[in-house]
């Protein structure tokens, strides 16, 4: 059956008129879905029985709670989803920068809960794995298993039971948001729509490699805060850590964030892990600040997270704390403002760069 989950207002008028209801019965539909968050068409007691019952024939709602959870020492919680019925499309030799995209009937994927004092954010998929191949991430050892659809997006939203402690929302789970950007723009949508759950965009950030044809729609279409994986200020030892600086030089990503305003309703971020002698020396403070020049922004530097049997990705160990303190340091009186982000969720597999679906083992 069709899933409600994941349709706009309009749509989820033509679906109240295809079952006999009036079209106002979508805006109530809408209602239910995104602002009381029922879990059943029996809630929804301002549509007549009748309605109720053509509906339950025809659609399901699309909430699946999650098959597995794990809880770390900090408080994290990651949680595990089924995702069915992908299929995903070919993709252009342009799109594809890795791996192909296969048809399957089912895909697992991550996400990640993080609360801290009044805040608690969810680190959410956009599809199930990633095909952006870059060498220093588990998740991309996983390959590519299928794009998500937005109802798969807000299912992880509106099925964890610390749904309704929300306060934040980042799009930097499995996969490449703006490689999947239909279905993200929509979940967004959603998301901040007077008749959906009316969030502020500023409670939302999407992360993007730089992938440029998704990422200028994302910043034409909605007015989200950004964060870019930066990792390496050169372009050939990026390169060689990051397939897509080939296709899209993180030089043309930056400069194309100049031609947008930064100073009022959305900021820009640079993620930047910080890898022992690869990139944290002063040659790569130097190159980073002289690359962030005139654009106003923050650098969020991030531990290297290891891979438990330290052999998948043994070519690249942390920098210790002093460098990283000395790089923020260097950076912030240099006039690039820079912080440390504190590692969450480690010791459960749900750290930076450390998705990897291992819940489904267990």
């Amino acid at each position: 059956m069709e899933t409600l989950l994941g349709k706009t207002l309009q749509e989820l008028q033509q679906v109240a008129l295809s079952v006999g209801l009036p079209r106002f019965a979508g805006k109530q539909l809408a209602e239910w879905l995104y602002q009381k968050r029922a879990a059943s068409f029996a809630e929804m007691t301002n549509i007549s029985l009748k309605g109720r019952q053509a509906l339950a024939e025809q659609y399901t709602l699309g909430l699946t709670p999650p098959s597995a959870e794990a809880v770390s020492t900090d408080g994290t919680k990651k949680y595990l989803f089924k995702i069915e019925n992908q299929q995903p499309k070919p993709a252009t030799d342009s799109q594809n920068i890795t791996t192909g995209m296969p048809n399957i009937s089912h895909a697992y994927i991550e996400s990640v809960y993080i609360p801290e004092d009044d805040r608690a954010t969810l680190c959410v998929s956009t599809q199930a794995g990633c095909k952006m191949g870059c060498r220093f991430c588990m998740t991309g050892t996983l390959g590519f298993h299928g794009q998500l659809s937005a109802a798969d997006i807000l299912n992880q939203i509106f099925s964890i039971p610390d749904s309704s402690t929300l306060t934040n929302l980042v799009y930097m789970g499995e996969g490449e948001p703006c490689d999947n950007i239909d279905a993200v723009l929509r979940s967004i949508e959603i998301l901040t729509a007077p008749w959906g759950c009316a969030w502020s965009p500023k409670r939302i950030t999407v992360s993007s490699v730089g992938y440029m044809p998704g990422l200028r729609r994302l910043l034409d279409e909605c007015d989200c805060h950004v964060a870019i994986s930066l990792h390496n200020p050169f372009a050939a030892e990026r390169a060689g850590i990051m397939p897509i600086e080939k296709a899209y030089p993180v030089e043309q990503v930056i400069s194309l964030l100049k031609q947008y305003d930064w100073t009022h309703q959305r900021r820009v971020s640079f993620e930047y892990i910080c890898f022992g002698g690869k990139n944290d020396t002063m040659r790569h403070a130097q190159a980073l600040r002289q690359l962030l020049k005139g654009l106003p922004c923050r650098v969020n530097l991030i531990r290297f997270h290891e891979s438990p049997d330290n052999s998948t990705l043994s070519d690249f160990h942390s920098s210790t704390q002093e460098q990283m303190e000395w790089l923020r340091d260097w950076l912030t009186n240099n006039s690039v403002t820079t912080t440390i982000r504190r590692s969450r969720g480690e010791d459960i597999l749900a750290a930076c760069g450390m998705l990897v679906n291992s819940l489904k083992e267990n």
